[in-house]
């Protein structure tokens, strides 16, 4: 029901369009008159007595106390990490699955910290977000409660950090956003490819004009899931993700590729994402493996997989940078984020290996040891701060320990967050907007501006530290 109205005021925005631009040009639309990208999802305007919480600062919190919410894949990672941070403390732990729990406070007992308190209900993440004494709700649940979870959390007065995706749609992206700014409470994503290293250093010679002008940037999310997807044991509980990939099309994790490129381009920090066009290939992978592992009569050789294979979408920019994003999680494709900058000045590229080209210098990538030397020129403050205590923690190689402990270290500091609640509704929000289009035969779709006009207010993107 919800897919056919979606589709009825698609087609009603369409015939507008259609018709003004025609009215426009005397007739027909053409060269001369472009058809304009269609605003499926206008912006609300900002409900009253509310302001926007860029560069949000709360209250120094002198020891953060964190609710770990989901201990699958991702939170038992979390609950180790976190407990090397001297100004954190795990004060709750919570899963649907017993043994999770109980694996997390071993967890707990092994780095020589109290137990937490355990939770196993389905809806125990209502009683956590009601406690006193949490300061912080860390999500790590499958994606459909991330935003429940996040909205329920900050209306409790709680700081939330949530796995990725934060939103699912464009209505729970706009929930996430009205949500923080009405309650002042930090909403951040746990984007932690922002944090890797290569990326960084690549923050950093963008903010120092290394690029010069960027003018385009590529990110992907290519990884192997398939023996995860159909994994009845030791993959995704219950095998929620499958299902994902049975309901729906477009790009339906685009953050990994995204979150870092957006923070070079300064995304509502002087620039915006204004439309996205995307197209998906047919579906071939899914149902070819679920085939030769489970049989040609299988169940999961029989489902009708909505999601393609391959889906590629361009983003443009207010400012006319563009951005490529693709997502496959379906074929024997080694793993790729690409994580490519182009300026008029230089070249960098982290896959399938790191390179870096510069104007002036040939038509190839620098030499290895002048790339390395370019590297440590612009290695990141945070991680000559933290970068190898991180890499003996680990968490894809250190970049997860730096993105906790940047929230905790912010938190503690009162500090504006690295990634704020408007990052996590706009990078969400290419799973539906990618969808819409894919849907539509490439049309192009409007982003809805979540920061409402004040995406110009600030000039760069800036991770704050106390000195």
């Amino acid at each position: 029901m919800k897919k056919s109205i979606l589709s009825l005021r698609i087609l009603m925005v369409m015939l507008v369009a259609f018709s003004m631009t025609a009215c426009n040009s005397g007739g027909q639309p053409g060269i001369d008159q472009p058809f304009e990208a269609v605003e499926v999802f206008p912006t609300p305007p900002r409900p009253a007595g509310q302001d926007h919480v860029l560069e949000l600062r709360a209250e120094p919190i002198e020891k953060v106390s964190v609710a770990i919410i989901g201990l699958g894949m991702r939170g038992q990672g979390a609950v180790r990490r976190l407990s090397y941070i001297e100004e954190a403390e795990i004060v709750a732990l919570a899963d649907v699955v017993p043994a999770n729990v109980e694996r997390a406070q071993q967890t707990l007992a092994d780095m020589g910290k109290p137990a937490a308190g355990g939770y196993t209900g389905d809806e125990d993440w209502k009683t956590i977000a009601q406690r006193d004494d949490v300061d912080l709700i860390y999500i790590c649940t499958h994606w459909d409660l991330h935003t429940p979870i996040a909205v329920y959390s900050m209306e409790q007065g709680k700081h939330v950090a949530t796995e990725i995706p934060a939103a699912l749609t464009i209505e729970e992206a706009w929930e996430l956003v009205n949500t923080a700014e009405k309650t002042r409470r930090h909403m951040m994503m746990l984007e932690n490819v922002n944090y890797d290293f290569f990326e960084l250093a690549t923050l950093n010679m963008a903010q120092q004009g290394f690029f010069g002008e960027i003018v385009h940037v590529e990110g992907a999310y290519i990884h192997d899931l398939r023996s995860l997807l159909f994994a009845e044991e030791g993959g995704y509980w219950d095998m929620w993700r499958l299902r994902h990939h049975e309901k729906y099309d477009g790009n339906l994790y685009p953050m990994h590729g995204l979150g870092a490129l957006a923070h070079i381009l300064n995304i509502h920090r002087g620039d915006k994402m204004d439309y996205i066009v995307s197209l998906s290939s047919d579906q071939f992978g899914l149902t070819a493996y679920a085939e030769e592992k489970f049989g040609e009569d299988s169940e999961y050789a029989q489902y009708d997989y909505a999601k393609g294979d391959m889906n590629t979408s361009i983003i443009k920019t207010a400012r006319g940078k563009t951005i490529k994003l693709q997502h496959d999680v379906a074929s024997p494709r080694p793993y790729d984020r690409i994580h490519m900058i182009s300026g008029t000045d230089a070249f960098a590229r982290k896959y399938p290996s790191p390179g870096i080209a510069i104007d002036g210098q040939g038509h190839g990538f620098i030499p290895e040891d002048e790339m390395q030397a370019l590297l440590e020129k612009y290695e990141h403050p945070i991680v000559t701060e933290v970068g190898e205590v991180a890499r003996e923690v680990g968490g894809h190689g250190g970049m997860d320990f730096i993105m906790d402990y940047r929230l905790i270290y912010c938190l503690h500091h009162g500090l504006p967050l690295d990634q704020d609640v408007y990052d996590a509704a706009e990078w969400s929000a290419v799973i539906e907007l990618s969808r819409v289009s894919a849907e539509n035969q490439g049309m192009p779709v409007k982003f809805p501006d979540f920061t409402r006009g004040a995406w110009n207010e600030l000039e760069t993107v800036t991770y704050y530290t106390t000195e």
